[in-house]
């Protein structure tokens, strides 16, 4: 029986059912080490879409907010510097020399003993005003051809 026990087709024989026993065993653990491995990672990318999906609305409502927050801020100092503008004004109009070339300018103004002089734009003067057409038609027919010729530029 000794002897049986190491004969080469005993030892063939025992050495195809170790080898048997082993790849049995690794093809189970590797098809366990991979189901695990499968439903780990599906279970984590189901956290990752949930925690993405629940986190999109907050982010968008940030980032509008943060735009949001920008353009007021824009906007406070297009004001602050509009203030600063009217008050620089303010501050010029308290002047009597502002106001007085400001009334010049504006509406023609001259000091007593000055002699005021209005320049003519020759192109303007061209044609006088009783050479125009419509001069012997009723005002009111002059009025409807002027709004005939603006709705034609259109």
């Amino acid at each position: 029986m000794a002897r049986d026990r190491f004969s080469t087709a005993t030892r063939l024989r025992l050495l195809g059912e170790q080898t048997a026993a082993r790849v049995y065993r690794s093809q189970t653990r590797r098809q366990a080490r991979r189901s695990r491995l499968t439903g780990r990672a599906a279970f984590l990318a189901l956290v990752v879409c949930s925690m993405i999906v629940a986190l999109a609305y907050p982010m968008r409502a940030y980032v509008s907010q943060q735009n949001e927050i920008a353009e007021q801020q824009r906007l406070a100092a297009a004001a602050r510097e509009r203030v600063e503008r009217l008050r620089d004004e303010k501050a010029r109009l308290q002047d009597d020399a502002y106001v007085m070339r400001l009334a010049r300018e504006h509406l023609h103004m001259v000091r007593p003993g000055e002699t005021g002089y209005i320049v003519v734009d020759p192109r303007a003067a061209r044609k006088p005003r009783a050479e125009e057409a419509g001069v012997g038609r009723p005002w009111y027919s002059n009025v409807w051809d002027g709004v005939d010729r603006t709705d034609a530029r259109r």
